[in-house]
């Protein structure tokens, strides 16, 4: 689990492709501080087990199905990449819940600046418009963000100074494909509507009467 508050940017330096998906080393220096072999990493949002570490990398092990929803199989070396070690019990929680399953992605269509905020637009995969709403959270290469608008499929968020030269949204150019981590609660209430109306009382309709939806 983590929260969405990227802890530092790290580089791809070795991409190895393997029949079960592929392995990533990062190039990074606050990570490796405190992580063992089996700790739980967010790169761009999706959870990674550390499978090997040194004082200033880290390597893991991604699955073909993250490979297949993520912007993983695009990635390069030396692609800039956001990084986050898991929260713990005593962690604060300031951004959302993040789970690091990457729902799909997102193609990022342009920047506006307001001489303090830069503005970021995104166009989101069209299963993935249902689960955001205006002012919700959404994780984007692993970042915790609040939608600042929302048109069918195209939200946009904005960031500010500290953030944008923290994590790699700083160096999208117009067509770049992001990492996209819905609301949990969003999907949690679609899979509970969805429910044979048999053997529940929860339906579209109370949920949009009490404010749900």
């Amino acid at each position: 689990m983590f929260t969405g508050l990227i802890e530092e940017t790290g580089k791809l330096t070795k991409l190895e492709k393997t029949p079960q998906g592929a392995i990533l080393t990062i190039e990074c220096k606050i990570i490796p501080e405190d992580i063992k072999i089996g700790s739980s990493v967010s790169i761009n949002g999706a959870c990674h087990t550390v499978i090997e570490y040194t004082k200033n990398t880290i390597t893991v092990q991604t699955s073909n199905e993250t490979l297949k929803v993520s912007n993983f199989s695009l990635l390069k070396i030396a692609d800039i990449v956001n990084l986050e070690r898991a929260i713990t019990l005593n962690s604060r929680l300031d951004g959302h819940i993040v789970t690091g399953h990457i729902d799909g992605t997102a193609e990022f269509l342009q920047k506006t600046n307001d001489g303090f905020s830069n503005k970021l637009f995104f166009k989101l995969e069209e299963n993935l418009s249902k689960y955001t709403i205006y002012k919700g959270s959404i994780a984007i290469n692993g970042i915790s963000l609040t939608i600042a608008s929302k048109d069918k499929n195209i939200i946009s968020v904005e960031i500010i100074p500290h953030t944008m030269s923290q994590t790699n949204l700083e160096f999208l150019k117009r067509g770049d494909i992001v990492n996209i981590e819905t609301d949990l609660i969003a999907k949690y209430i679609e899979n509970f509507s969805h429910v044979s109306n048999n053997t529940t009382k929860i339906t579209k309709s109370f949920l949009e009467e009490n404010g749900f939806i």
